[in-house]
């Protein structure tokens, strides 16, 4: 999407497949699979979905996917069909040294992992070198310390060395990355997960992350059973869809796979998705 002198692109970093129970949490199966077919083994094919945002002065890319570090072990894990996203920025003109900020929404293997990757030796490195990388310090905290039910969703490798070389921006709560451009916590999903908002002109690009993974995940009870915090990730779905009818907002889903942004519209009450080409 070209909003005069901003251009904004969905860029993914591949696919993977997660089960269906997790992904709806407490709806049934026999409800959710009326919008999506899961595979033989009760899974469902998602995308890594990230957004780059060029103004005249800034390369600014929201989230880096699970990268290129642990490959083998993904693709057995969750079928991972990865490490993706530095040709697709490549496809866009713009190298791993053209990024000056990598805003994350949170710091799950599957949003960050691609934030750094393996030198030669074996070492992990910064991908993006001359980026700073925003992260919500409370986010931070808890990926630094998290508790049983979390410890496979953080890896130290994709996050330390940013930290050891001063390249990562603690921020808090709302925060304005460039005029026109900021974040919100939306702490349902964990501590510090954060979305992103970009107004230019009559425009408004909202990526949603993991607040709302895909459009199958409009009806408000449809909530994956990762989340923290569920009642608190209804509430702030709620709020957000009703922003996005009102205000006309663009939404660009974190792990949509085949329609990756659209707009919502109400019909009798019920929110409806209008997808868009990307």
């Amino acid at each position: 999407m070209n909003l005069g002198t901003t251009t904004i692109d969905i860029v993914s970093d591949g696919t993977f497949l997660m089960d269906g129970g997790c992904l709806f949490g407490q709806v049934p199966k026999t409800e959710w699979e009326l919008q999506i077919k899961p595979d033989r083994r009760n899974r469902i094919r998602l995308s890594l979905n990230c957004m780059l945002v060029q103004t005249p002065e800034l390369n600014i890319l929201v989230n880096t996917g699970v990268g290129s570090k642990r490959q083998d072990k993904m693709k057995e894990m969750i079928r991972l069909n990865g490490n993706k996203l530095l040709k697709e920025l490549k496809a866009l003109g713009v190298t791993a040294r053209d990024v000056d900020a990598v805003i994350l929404t949170n710091l799950h293997y599957d949003h960050c992992g691609g934030s750094t990757k393996l030198d030669r030796s074996g070492t992990p490195v910064p991908t993006f070198p001359k980026a700073k990388y925003l992260v919500q310090e409370s986010s931070w905290n808890e990926a630094n310390s998290p508790n049983e039910r979390y410890k496979d969703t953080f890896y130290e490798d994709d996050f330390l060395p940013l930290a050891e070389r001063e390249m990562i921006e603690f921020i808090e709560d709302e925060y304005e990355v460039i005029p026109g451009m900021t974040v919100k916590v939306t702490n349902g999903v964990s501590e510090g997960h954060q979305i992103v908002f970009v107004e230019r002109g009559s425009e408004k690009i909202a990526f949603v992350s993991d607040l709302i993974p895909t459009p199958y995940h409009l009806p408000l009870p449809y909530i994956p059973a990762m989340h923290e915090y569920p009642n608190e990730t209804l509430k702030q779905k709620r709020e957000l869809i009703e922003m996005a009818i009102e205000g006309g907002w663009l939404v660009v889903f974190g792990h949509a796979h085949e329609r990756s942004a659209g707009y919502i519209k109400q019909r009798n009450g019920v929110p409806q998705f209008l997808p868009v080409a990307v």
